[in-house]
């Protein structure tokens, strides 16, 4: 009977230990990772010419890490009108949670989503269109974005017109064109809209500096006024390194910084001159903040609006 009872307890303890592995091995992987809804849309910073009056880029493919977006199908967007916070969707994906830093924007320069030529042009203020064009059909967004484990999440793609698209003159008239292809992939950028704040407020110009007050937004640290005023790299691109940019309009003179990650940031305000169609730099201005902020490490959080109200007092030297 005690041979027999030891026989039991050893067979009893080894089930114990296959069913245990069994499980082990299934925390460690082989059940399917769950996945999460994820939208994405599209948003724009300011072109910087008096005489534009819409930017339309037509979509043909968005893929995600070689995945396209479920429900999206050829689109032409309005980018210049994607401004100050605005958005427009371009579709779904169901991601793991993690990182992520390979988007795929295939564009259609030659017909938009009606099947009209051009697909990506320049409107100008008296109809007329400029074909907008790039030495490649794809573009590659390299920057790297979180996904949560939350059916919430939404992923800003900031195609950055200012830093995009370069004007040449060609004669009397002018010619729009898109920066180089590496140039045009630093000039998107995409983020979780979830780790994101806002910095907002108006710019009291009571002196009248400028014929046109854009606003900068800069990492801390990062703003060289040498670097940034003279342009940079092939296409000549002044205040290259800012993460976006807003132009002070409307009848409040306001402005706009939205979808800006978590982290420190300086403003930076521009004077700009307008030259017949289009505004030229003039100086840098100084401004002092109305609500007792620091505009040279404003402290942003995720899902903060952050009021910084000023007054231009002068341009710096």
């Amino acid at each position: 009977m005690k041979n027999y009872l030891k026989i039991v307890a050893v067979f009893l303890y080894s089930i114990s230990i296959i069913v245990s592995c069994s499980k082990d091995d299934n925390e460690d992987g082989n059940m399917e990772a769950e996945s999460y809804d994820t939208t994405f849309n599209i948003t724009d910073a300011p072109i910087d010419n008096a005489n534009v009056e819409a930017v339309f880029v037509t979509v043909s493919s968005v893929k995600v890490d070689g995945k396209s977006l479920e429900g999206f199908n050829k689109t032409t967007f309005n980018l210049a009108a994607l401004v100050n916070g605005r958005t427009e969707t371009l579709g779904n994906l169901k991601l793991e949670a993690g990182s992520y830093s390979n988007i795929e924007l295939e564009l259609d320069y030659v017909t938009d989503a009606t099947g009209n030529s051009p697909g990506c042009y320049v409107e100008m203020a008296d109809g007329q269109k400029d074909q907008l064009e790039a030495s490649a059909r794809t573009i590659s967004i390299n920057d790297t974005f979180e996904v949560f484990a939350s059916n919430t999440n939404k992923i800003i793609i900031d195609f950055d017109l200012r830093k995009t698209i370069k004007e040449e003159e060609n004669g009397l008239a002018s010619n729009f064109e898109f920066v180089s292809t590496t140039e045009l992939s630093a000039g998107i950028r995409a983020v979780n809209e979830e780790t994101t704040g806002m910095i907002s407020g108006t710019a009291n110009d009571a002196g009248n500096t400028s014929d046109k007050i854009v606003v900068y937004a800069y990492e801390k640290g990062t703003f060289d006024t040498e670097v940034e005023t003279q342009g940079q790299g092939e296409s000549n691109v002044t205040f290259a390194n800012a993460v976006t940019s807003s132009e002070v309009s409307g009848l409040n003179n306001s402005y706009s910084l939205n979808f800006l990650a978590e982290g420190e940031f300086e403003l930076v305000f521009v004077s700009y001159n307008e030259d017949e169609d289009s505004f030229t730099f003039n100086a840098l201005l100084e401004a002092e903040s109305t609500t007792l902020l620091n505009l040279g490490a404003i402290n942003v959080t995720s899902a903060l609006q952050i009021n910084a109200n000023v007054t231009i007092t002068g341009t710096k030297s």
